[in-house]
C-alpha cells in the first residue's frame, strides 16, 4: 500500500470511530460489554479481518493497516480496541500463518466477518510469562485429543467462539512438549469460570477458563505436533504491536 492509501484508511477509520464508537464508550465501560451491533459493524468494515486475504473473507490489507485500525478505534474506546487487537493478532494470526488450508477455509471467514470472536489461551494461574511451566494437558485419544486444565487472564474469553489453546502433549517440564489447538468454545467441558473486575477497559472481558476433558478433533491440531511454543512466541510478537498501537491511540 502507498502512503496515501494509509492516510485514506486512517481518515475512514477515524470517522467511524467518532460516529460509531465514541458515543458508546461510556456505556461500554459502565455495562462492561461491547454491543453486538457494534461488533457486527467492525466486521462489515473489515476491521476484524484487516490482513486476512480476500479469499478467506478478509479485507486483504497489511499489518500497518491493522495497526492504524487499532490505534484509531482505541482513541475512541480502549475496550473496543482491545477486542480488535486480541481477536486479530492472537487468534486470526496463528490460524492464518500456521493453519492448514482446511482450517483457514473453515475458521477465517467467520472470524474476519465478526460472526465469530477469537481468543488466545496460553497463560495459567501458575504459568504466566514462563510458558514452559503450563500444566494444561491434551491427552491423545486416537481420533481426538482431550484437553484438561485452567487458563487465566484470557482477553475476549467471555465472548469468544474460537480459542487458540496451548497444552502439553508430553509430560515434560519445559516448552518442548507444547502443542497448539483450535478449540470451538461451545465444546462440552469448556467453561468460563469468572471474569476479572478490572480498574479500566471494562468492556473487554478478561476471563478464567476451565477445560474439563474438552474433546478436540485431531484435524484441529494447529501447526506441527509439539511445536506450539514457537507458534505462541511468534504470535505474541505481533500481539505486542497491536497493544502498542492501542496505547498510542489512547
Amino acid at each position: 500500500m502507498m502512503l496515501s492509501d494509509y492516510q485514506e484508511l486512517r481518515d475512514l477509520v477515524s470517522k467511524f470511530a467518532d460516529s460509531e464508537v465514541a458515543p458508546l464508550a461510556a456505556s461500554i465501560d459502565k455495562n462492561e460489554k461491547i454491543p453486538s451491533d457494534l461488533v457486527g459493524k467492525l466486521g462489515e468494515n473489515g476491521f476484524l479481518g484487516s490482513y486476512v486475504p480476500e479469499e478467506y473473507g478478509g479485507a486483504g490489507m497489511d499489518y500497518v493497516s491493522y495497526s492504524i485500525i487499532v490505534e484509531e478505534i482505541s482513541r475512541a474506546c480502549a475496550s473496543t480496541g482491545v477486542l480488535i487487537s486480541a481477536h486479530t493478532s492472537l487468534c486470526v494470526y496463528p490460524i492464518l500463518n500456521f493453519g492448514n488450508e482446511e482450517q483457514k477455509k473453515k475458521y477465517l471467514p467467520k472470524l474476519a466477518s465478526g460472526e465469530h470472536i477469537g481468543c488466545f489461551c496460553l497463560s495459567e494461574p501458575n504459568a504466566g510469562t514462563v510458558a514452559g511451566s503450563l500444566t494444561t494437558f491434551a491427552e491423545d485419544k486416537g481420533d481426538s485429543f482431550e484437553i484438561s486444565g485452567t487458563k487465566n487472564f484470557i482477553t475476549n474469553g467471555k465472548e469468544a467462539n474460537i480459542a487458540v489453546v496451548f497444552a502439553k502433549t508430553s509430560k515434560t517440564d519445559n516448552y518442548k512438549g507444547i502443542s497448539a489447538f483450535i478449540v470451538e468454545c461451545d465444546s462440552e467441558g469448556f467453561e468460563v469460570m469468572k471474569c476479572e473486575d478490572k480498574l479500566g477497559i471494562k468492556g473487554s472481558s478478561t476471563a478464567q477458563i476451565a477445560f474439563d476433558k474438552v474433546k478436540v478433533p485431531k484435524e484441529n491440531l494447529l501447526g506441527e505436533y509439539e511445536k506450539g511454543f514457537k507458534i505462541a512466541m511468534n504470535t505474541l510478537d505481533g500481539g505486542r504491536i497491536g497493544i502498542a498501537a492501542q496505547a498510542l491511540g489512547i
